[in-house]
């Protein structure tokens, strides 16, 4: 997790507020889905949405999710899993969808497994998404050129692909960050190499449905 001003800018950046309806695809460990929660309140609902394609994973992210949602004071978190394709069968329509270091992951073998592909995906979220509602994407940043090549290698992708793919689907981009960027990442090291894990250079895009 990152240091608490860093945090809580994302958080920012994502425009979640009272009230909101938030879905986190694949929320790992639960901790965006935790912060969502206490910012989106009693009136607000956080789906947190684990595909079925990474369901087998050893850390079982779809038990975390669920106890996460059983958790005093987490009445507003849902617990979905289903395959990636599903998103507007199993969630409801939102305000913000967040993907947090997951994007890259729809170009890899995994996620494809079940037919799933980055264009269809982005389509069904902006379909899953109110008008004027934002889909916030961060992400481990690949070498200028390489576009989606390194998804699966080194789990870096492209920002430009990442924003060329999404602008395709009908999305806007609304706003971007560089508080994550590392100019010291030569972006040619996996991101779990112990040189550079949790330092790598990562970019956040948000894009809104018009």
């Amino acid at each position: 997790m990152y240091p608490h001003s860093r945090q809580s800018e994302l958080l920012r950046f994502a425009r979640a507020e009272a009230g909101s309806t938030v879905i986190d695809v694949y929320p790992g460990d639960g901790d965006w889905t935790g912060l969502f929660s206490d910012i989106v309140g009693p009136e607000g609902r956080v789906c947190s949405f684990v595909p079925a394609e990474v369901a087998h994973l050893n850390n079982d992210p779809v038990g975390r999710a669920r106890a996460l949602a059983k958790q005093p004071g987490r009445e507003n978190v849902q617990a979905v899993a289903s395959d990636l394709m599903a998103l507007p069968q199993s969630t409801p329509p939102a305000d913000v969808v967040w993907l947090h270091l997951f994007y890259h992951d729809l170009h890899t073998a995994l996620m494809q497994a079940r037919g799933a592909t980055a264009a269809d995906f982005n389509r069904a979220v902006h379909g899953r998404l109110k008008r004027g509602g934002f889909y916030v994407i961060v992400d481990h940043v690949a070498a200028a050129g390489t576009g989606t090549s390194n998804a699966g290698s080194l789990h870096r992708i492209e920002p430009a692909a990442v924003r060329e793919e999404v602008e395709a689907a009908g999305f806007v981009l609304d706003a971007e960050s560089s508080l994550l960027a590392n100019n010291d990442d030569p972006h040619s090291s996996k991101v779990f190499d112990p040189s550079i894990k949790g330092q790598t250079d990562r970019f956040a895009y948000r894009f809104v449905k018009v």
